[in-house]
This record gives C-alpha cells, structure tokens and sequence, in this order.
C-alpha cells in the first residue's frame, strides 16, 4: 500500500526552545527522525510539516520533502497534530492528487528508535488486519491515585515482584514514537487512533523517551551516544 510519512515539527516550542533544529549528539533533533523515516523500506513518501522555515531547511537537507508551510493557526500551542496531519493530506490531495492508503505519523520528539523498528511496525500493520496502530512500551510502575485519599492500582499488601506479573496485569505506555493509520478512516474520524480495530506495537523501554523538558534530552541524548559508540 502507498504509504506516505508525516513528520510534525513546529517553530514555536516552549518547553525547549527551538528544539527540532538544536543538535542532538550531533544532529539537528527531527534529523534523526527524516533519516529514519528515509532508511525505510515500506514508506513511499517523507513530508514534514513545519510552520518554520529553519526547520523546513534542515529538514530539506536531510532528505525530507517540505512542500509547503503549515499554516499558523495549525501551529499554535492549541494545535492539535492532528489537524497538521489532516492539513498535509489535503494539501497534498489537491495540489498533487496524491492520496496515500496508509499514513504513518513519526514524532520527532521521539528520536529514539532502533533499526528497522518502523518497518517491523508497519508489518505488524499489514499482517495485523488492524485500522489504525500504536507504539507502545511495557509499564511495570506502581501507581497510587487521589492523593486527598490514596488509592493504589495494584494490592500492595500482596507486591508482586516484576518477574511474577501475570501477562493479563501487564500494563502499556503510549510511547509516541509510531503510529499507522489507514488514511480514509484518519481522515474520517479526525484521530490518528481511528477504526474498530487498534493494534499495538511493542517497543523496549529504552526506545521510548519522549522529549519535553531538559531532563528529557539530556535522557535521550545520553541513549543516542551511547548507540553511537556501540555502532562504531
């Protein structure tokens, strides 16, 4: 199936400022992204969405496309991604008549992704019968809520090592990496996670950093030399 990647990136980061385009053990953030996104075997298309023209010409460098410039109203803090997804699928519907089956949504927030990672979720996709899939990572943490009157989620009279949760306790964190979706429910629905059937892809916890605060990147950035050494 035609299959097109969406990159998201706009200017007007708050938590860190400018951080699609600050270097990140050794290239620009959303770099690492449009590589991997590139080095794919089963995604057709690359295109970043940007509001900035920094971006888009890093972006371009590196091998994405960036035909046009996302909208302000599409990149204000109240933006939805979403709405940039839809954006770009129209965009590119009516200025080229092209119409991707499936659209794939890549974070660049979320750098960390092994080798193959994407294509290995796209296959789960394919084989899956699912309408839309997510990346996700195992979550092993015990959570409490309602701190005026604590109430754990788990029997802590009774605390499970890690080894003995049952499979059916095993819980999963959106890790924002990947996400699949067919194109004509996405745009439907207006939801990245859309149809009946949802998939999940499994990703190991050290692929699923996000990046939203300093503590964040200097996580990440850590991960990222580390893999550096070790592929050298």
């Amino acid at each position: 199936m035609e299959t097109l990647a969406i990159i998201p990136a706009r200017g007007g980061s708050k938590g860190i400022l400018r951080k699609n385009v600050k270097d990140l053990s050794g290239k620009p953030l959303i770099v690492w992204t449009v590589e991997q996104a590139l080095a794919s075997k089963l995604i057709d298309r690359v295109v970043v969405s940007t509001d900035d023209l920094e971006i888009a010409s890093v972006a371009k460098e590196a091998g994405a496309e960036v035909p046009f410039l996302r909208p302000d109203k599409l990149a204000s803090d109240e933006s939805t991604t979403e709405s940039a997804m839809i954006h770009c699928l129209d965009w590119l519907l009516e200025n080229e008549g092209y119409a991707p089956e499936l659209t794939v949504l890549l974070q660049a927030t979320s750098p960390v992704r092994s080798k193959g990672a994407i294509d290995e979720a796209l296959t789960y996709f394919n084989k899956g019968g699912v309408d839309s899939l997510l990346s996700v990572s195992e979550f092993w943490h015990f959570l409490w809520r309602d701190s005026s009157k604590p109430i754990a989620e788990y029997d802590y009279r009774n605390r499970p090592r890690r080894q003995d949760v049952l499979p059916a306790n095993i819980r999963y964190k959106e890790n924002g990496s990947i996400y699949v979706s067919l194109t004509n429910k996405l745009m439907a629905e207006g939801n990245r996670l859309c149809g009946d059937k949802i998939g999940m892809y499994i990703m190991p916890e050290e692929d699923s950093f996000e990046i939203d605060t300093e503590l964040d990147w200097l996580v990440v950035e850590a991960i990222m030399k580390l893999r550096i050494k070790n592929e050298s």
